[in-house]
């Protein structure tokens, strides 16, 4: 296997150039412009650049491993369950937050190998600030004056609100059930509201305790984020306890899935069990 912590300095440079171009569609005059696809999803000028400016670079980083983006031609999506080894990306995680002007965009790149994200990347454009991790080695944060901390998942502590992070665009009777499961057996919840893959890195450096999601979702929404929370000492598991697997099956689509800090809480595994 390759050495991960080598890929990461010209990951950060490649996030940073897709981040710009990015930037640049963002704070242009047509920056409300897209067009639907297939599945009623905004396309951007600012996705289209990332993907081409992340493919090209991911290629010439590891030619011997295949790109599977959002954006990727039909003929990819067909082949990709030939590949053991393939990097998972969205090019611009947060369209919607895009058009919206929230600024809750992400980079998410995710090396996977036999189902298993090996490394994510979380990058966050209009800070130029990235988070990193490698399951079994490290979690950082990275500012964008080269500022580099390790970052961990926080302790759930009894008698404290459990801060839960869930995006303002989904609900539903699923999540509500769950929240008042919490409420029942833990007590008070603060609620985040926030977008894109954002969760992830503030369940990763401690802002945050739970991510519940029960909308659809992509393998791309969640390979990165799961390799980050777990390097920083949390998981991210479907409704089975176990966690998530990748390019392992026919759709592309996730499964609900329970995004925790506190990994090794018995709270998890109730919740599992009741609702």
């Amino acid at each position: 296997m390759m050495n991960l912590a080598a890929l990461v300095p010209p990951l950060l440079d490649l996030c940073r150039e897709a981040g710009e171009l990015i930037c640049e569609h963002y704070h242009a005059p047509s920056a409300d412009q897209y067009e639907a696809k297939g599945d009623d999803s905004p396309l951007t000028l600012a996705d289209i650049a990332s993907h081409h400016c992340l493919e090209a670079g991911l290629a010439a980083l590891a030619p011997d491993i295949p790109i599977l983006s959002e954006e990727s031609p039909p003929e990819a999506v067909a082949r990709r369950r030939e590949w053991s080894s393939l990097w998972l990306v969205d090019p611009l995680d947060g369209t919607k937050e895009f058009l919206g002007r929230t600024g809750e965009f992400t980079i998410n790149i995710a090396l996977v190998h036999d189902g298993a994200p090996l490394l994510g990347v979380i990058y966050i454009p209009l800070e130029a600030v990235a988070y990193v991790g490698v399951p079994g080695e490290f979690a950082r944060r990275y500012g964008p004056e080269d500022e580099v901390s390790d970052i961990a998942t926080r302790a759930l502590v009894a008698g404290e609100p459990m801060r839960v992070l869930a995006s303002r665009r989904h609900k539903g009777e699923r999540l509500g059930a769950c929240l008042a499961w919490l409420e029942r057996h833990w007590g008070e919840l603060a609620r985040d509201n926030s977008g894109s893959a954002l969760k992830f890195c503030h369940l990763a450096e401690g802002r945050g305790d739970f991510y519940p999601r029960y909308a659809p979702c992509c393998e791309w929404d969640t390979a990165a984020g799961q390799a980050l929370l777990e390097a920083a000492g949390g998981a991210l598991v479907g409704l089975d306890g176990l966690p998530l697997r990748y390019n392992a099956r026919d759709t592309l689509l996730s499964e609900p899935f329970l995004a925790v800090g506190d990994a090794g809480h018995a709270l998890w595994q109730q919740l599992l069990q009741e609702t």
